[in-house]
């Protein structure tokens, strides 16, 4: 199984919330890494998703980083909710 893995960085023009992360984070830029697995036996490459996480600035530890599991849907659904704010 070949999994690869490609790297983003979003940013959120305001504090926002995502499913699965208890507290609100704040505006600023986020690296997502997305894992994606071949799918075998076919004649072209393909891959699917079967990991998406996000770091996040660690609660309690001044300086400090953690790498959480989200889902994609609602990664896309905090993007979406942060474009359509008011600024």
């Amino acid at each position: 199984m070949t999994i690869r893995s490609r790297r983003e960085t979003i940013t959120f023009k305001h504090p926002f919330h995502i499913r699965g992360i208890e507290r609100e984070l704040p505006a600023g830029a986020y690296e997502v890494v997305t894992d994606e697995e071949m799918i075998e036996g076919l004649s072209f490459a393909s891959y699917r998703r079967v990991a998406t996480m996000i770091t996040v600035p660690a609660e309690g530890v001044r300086g400090a980083v953690e790498m959480l599991s989200i889902g994609s849907v609602d990664l896309a659904d905090a993007q979406r909710i942060d474009a359509s704010a008011n600024d």
